[in-house]
């Protein structure tokens, strides 16, 4: 067999392996929801009537919107209420979370940690975004939502990916995609990013899933700037939480913690500050 063939051959068998990866069709409720925000002038009530016909998504949003993190002066006391004290686009950014909440299960095995770290992660990121101006705060929630949604999709499809999580995240020189590839011939980044183009997001989430591991596009001028802002907004926020859980040091934070400070523009200090503000934003969420 010649080299092209063996090419020809490797990538014809990892097409074939990644056709028996279930990746979820995008939810009708959430085309609906992103078609009325796409719309030129968004009309709160229909936003309002699209949730308040799934009752589950309704308690799920008031839940949200009288919690101690968004402090409201007063309480939201319907789905219309809540879409107007909260604002469209925030109501569109929490039905997105908890849309993929729902839809995203794997028999026998609990997401409530991943699905916690996901949305912790989406409000760091959208501080930092706010603080630093960097890209659309919007942009910068959504894609902390769904940066690692590859990963229970991997786990349904393979019994040892847990094993493969471990050993990625104890790998301090390969890339954490490395070890995926190694051992699925596929990685969480990769079926993250697919995933992100079937649910209609936006393409700087899908581009930016797909290289949030790869640190040295940080210093690429030919990758977007808001893909790249993205990339190092999210290793800095994932840091910040593993030091609010206790983790003082970090395997990613070591491949690319240097590379977000620079490309960011942020001294030792100033990422300290970050991460006290994070902390204060965390223990209000509690």
């Amino acid at each position: 067999m010649t080299p092209a063939d063996s090419t020809l051959a490797n990538e014809q068998s990892v097409d074939a392996l990644i056709k028996t990866i279930r990746i979820p069709p995008r939810p009708s409720l959430l085309a609906d929801v992103q078609a009325i925000l796409a719309t030129d002038d968004p009309d709160p009530r229909k936003l309002a009537d699209v949730i308040a016909n799934d009752v589950a998504l309704s308690a799920s949003l008031l839940k949200l919107a009288n919690s101690p993190f968004f402090g409201l002066r007063l309480k939201a006391k319907s789905v219309a209420n809540a879409v107007s004290l909260l604002g469209m686009q925030q109501c569109g950014l929490l039905m997105t979370g908890i849309i993929a909440r729902q839809s995203i299960q794997i028999e026998k095995i609990s997401l409530v940690k991943f699905w916690d770290f996901s949305a912790k992660r989406a409000q760091a990121m959208s501080h930092l975004a706010r603080r630093m101006k960097v890209c659309p705060v919007d942009l910068a929630h959504t894609f902390g939502l769904f940066c690692d949604i590859g990963i229970p999709i991997l786990l349904e499809r393979f019994p040892e990916y847990q094993e493969t999580l471990n050993l990625a995240n104890q790998e301090q020189a390969e890339k954490f995609t490395a070890v995926e590839q190694q051992r699925h011939a596929t990685s969480h980044t990769a079926i993250g990013s697919l995933m992100a183009r079937t649910w209609g997001l936006p393409e700087d989430v899908s581009l930016a899933i797909l290289l949030h591991h790869d640190y040295a596009c940080l210093e690429d001028t030919s990758t977007d700037e808001r893909v790249r802002s993205l990339v190092a907004l999210t290793l800095l926020a994932e840091y910040s939480i593993l030091r609010y859980h206790g983790q003082e040091s970090s395997n990613e934070w070591e491949k690319g913690g240097q590379r977000v400070c620079h490309f960011l523009g942020l001294s030792v200090d100033e990422v300290e500050d970050c991460f006290e503000d994070l902390h204060e934003m965390f223990n209000q969420m509690r």
